[in-house]
C-alpha cells in the first residue's frame, strides 16, 4: 500500500429538500490542481463513519485519489452521531431525495466547491462506490448522471420491490407506515408510505436491475457468499444486466453483508474480507478511473 499522507476535512451542502448533506473528503496532501475523486454512497440505515468504512477512504486516498463520503440528507444522523437522531428525516426517506443528494454533490465537484480547500480546482474523472441499498442507489445514479465513469457496488440490492417483504408493503398500503428495528442501536423506527410510493411511480427509473442495461461504464460487482441480507444472486442479475465490456462479478467466500467489518471498529487491521474488497476495489478503479 502507498505511504501517502491522507487529509480529512469535513462539510455540508444544502439539500433539494434544505436538509444538510454532510460530507468527509479525503485526499492526499502531495497533490493539488486535478484529481480524480470516488464518491460513497452508504446503504439502509447506514452512515459514511460507519465502522471500517473510513479506514477505506482512507486507503483509497491513499492510491492518489480524492474520496467523498456523504450522508443522505434524509438518513437523520447527526454530526459526530452513530444514532440515528432525526426519526422524522428517517421517516420521510425517498429514493427521489437520495438522487437529488447525489445530483447536488456532482455539481458541487464540478464547480470546484469541494476540493478548493485542498487545492484541487479539477476533480476528474469521478467514480462511485455504493454499499447495499447504497449500491442500488449508486447504479440509478450512474445511469442518471453523464459525470459519473466507474461503478463499484458492495453487496447491491437489485431491485427494491422485489427485495422489500410482502410484511413491509401490507404496513405501507394499510397503515401508511412500517416499523422497522435497527439491531445496532435497538432503535424501533418508522418508514413512511411515501419511500414505497416513490419507487412504485417510478417503477422503471427506480430499479437497478433495470437501469444497470443502461452501464456502458467499468462496473464491479462485490458480494460475499454468505451474504444474510442482500443474497448475492442479487449482484449475478446485475452482473448479466449490465451491457458493458468491462464488467466483473467478485463473490468473496465468507464476511456476511458487511464482510467482517462492525460498528464500532477499533482495530489496528482490517477484517481480512473486508481489506480484500477494498484492494479489488482500488485494483478496479486503478484499472479504468484514471
Amino acid at each position: 500500500m502507498s505511504n501517502r499522507v491522507v487529509r480529512k476535512h469535513s462539510g455540508s451542502l444544502q439539500s433539494t429538500s434544505g436538509q444538510p448533506i454532510r460530507y468527509d473528503f479525503y485526499a492526499p496532501t502531495s497533490e493539488s490542481g486535478s484529481l480524480g475523486v470516488i464518491l460513497f454512497l452508504h446503504g439502509f440505515k447506514g452512515f459514511k463513519d460507519w465502522g471500517t468504512f473510513p479506514d477505506a477512504f482512507f486507503e483509497i486516498a491513499r492510491q492518489n485519489y480524492a474520496v467523498i463520503a456523504m450522508n443522505f440528507s434524509n438518513g437523520g444522523y447527526l454530526p459526530d452521531s452513530d444514532r440515528i437522531e432525526s426519526a422524522e428525516l428517517f421517516h420521510k426517506q425517498t429514493i427521489t431525495q437520495e438522487l437529488d443528494d447525489v445530483r447536488t454533490v456532482l455539481d458541487a465537484i464540478t464547480a470546484g466547491t469541494i476540493g478548493k480547500s485542498a487545492g484541487l480546482t479539477h476533480l476528474y474523472p469521478v467514480g462511485i462506490i455504493g454499499h447495499s441499498r447504497g449500491a442500488h442507489t449508486a447504479i440509478l445514479a450512474a445511469a442518471e448522471f453523464e459525470e459519473i465513469n466507474c461503478l463499484v457496488a458492495w453487496a447491491s440490492v437489485a431491485d427494491l420491490l422485489e427485495f422489500w417483504p410482502e410484511s413491509m408493503v401490507n404496513d405501507w398500503t394499510t397503515k401508511g407506515e412500517t416499523v422497522i428495528t435497527n439491531s445496532r442501536t435497538d432503535q424501533q423506527l418508522t418508514i413512511g408510505r411515501q419511500l414505497y410510493d416513490d419507487v412504485l411511480a417510478n417503477r422503471e427509473r427506480y430499479s437497478a436491475l433495470k437501469r444497470a442495461t443502461e452501464l456502458y461504464i467499468p462496473c464491479l460487482f462485490i458480494h460475499a457468499s454468505d451474504d444474510e441480507a442482500v443474497p448475492h444472486k442479487h449482484s449475478y442479475k446485475l452482473l448479466q444486466a449490465v451491457p458493458s465490456s468491462d464488467k466483473e462479478r467478485l463473490v468473496i467466500d465468507s464476511g456476511g453483508h458487511t464482510f467482517g467489518s462492525y460498528h464500532p471498529y477499533n482495530e489496528d487491521e482490517l477484517p481480512p474480507k473486508f481489506a480484500e474488497v477494498v484492494d479489488q476495489t482500488i485494483r478496479w478503479f486503478q484499472s479504468y478511473l484514471f
